[in-house]
């Protein structure tokens, strides 16, 4: 059961808030008592979400639009909260989107831009918020990465499964360096998810004809990563379908499961 005012006091900034995981982690903190900070591209979604989660549970919310494309972003980002008189203690690293089709089709700066987004902006994030955390004694990072990083890659959306599997690496060892700090700090890796992600790369069509049983919530997705990353779960792979294909990922002899995702890859991208 949620316990409603454990966050009372504390502060989560949550990237990519606009729709779907990031927007039910949203959701699922405050209904924690826990203020908000969001930040997305879309100003308009941004005020929407926060005016109805103020309204359900009343804690505050902050709104910071901001494209993290921009190598600028996270700093300025960090800037903005701290001259509202807010520290975070809960950073919750959802950005992210996929780029279809081959790899050089598309121009370097669309590459580099994704990479941005979901690498850089989440080191540095990490880096500058981090430490105060561990100041404080108390913090919780959650980095939204996928069952894509645990599963042999398949071809097309080329960057994307290799900039989860750098979320999962990043987040195993940065635990390590301040567990004993009272910072906790987990990799959230769901799978087919219900949301916007498969609407912006175009690949609706393709995904809309997989069975009902791959897939799961956003909010279940939420509200497993928040009890990993409180219980100091480093990998918390989201739903039982998620963990079975992780663990025959995993344990099963590797030409099998290649040929498999190989095999499947184009009933959910676009090469």
């Amino acid at each position: 059961m949620p316990v409603p005012h454990e966050g009372t006091g504390r502060t989560a900034l949550v990237t990519g808030a606009s729709a779907g995981i990031g927007k039910a982690f949203a959701e699922h903190l405050a209904a924690h008592g826990y203020g908000l900070v969001l930040t997305a591209r879309r100003t308009d979604r941004l005020e929407q979400i926060a005016g109805e989660l103020h309204d359900r549970h009343a804690v505050p919310i902050a709104v910071l639009p901001a494209d993290l494309a921009d190598p600028a972003a996270p700093a300025w980002l960090c800037d903005a909260i701290a001259a509202r008189g807010l520290v975070v203690d809960v950073l919750v690293n959802n950005a992210g989107y996929g780029v279809p089709g081959r790899y050089v089709a598309s121009e370097w700066q669309v590459q580099r831009d994704f990479l941005q987004v979901l690498v850089t902006a989440v080191a540095e994030l990490t880096h500058r918020l981090v430490p105060g955390m561990a100041t404080r004694g108390w913090g919780r990072v959650l980095n939204i990465a996928s069952l894509a990083a645990l599963v042999p890659a398949a071809p097309g959306h080329t960057l994307y499964a290799a900039s989860k599997a750098f979320l999962v690496k990043f987040t195993e060892s940065l635990a390590g360096e301040v567990r004993g700090d009272g910072v906790h700090v987990t990799a959230v890796c769901p799978g087919f998810t219900r949301s916007e992600f498969h609407d912006v790369t175009g690949t609706r069509d393709k995904v809309s004809k997989m069975p009902p049983w791959l897939w799961i919530d956003a909010s279940q997705v939420a509200a497993d990563g928040y009890r990993a990353v409180m219980a100091g779960e480093v990998i918390a792979v989201t739903g039982r379908v998620n963990r079975t294909i992780a663990f025959g990922a995993k344990h099963l002899p590797s030409v099998v499961v290649d040929a498999v995702v190989r095999r499947s890859a184009g009933s959910y991208r676009k090469v």
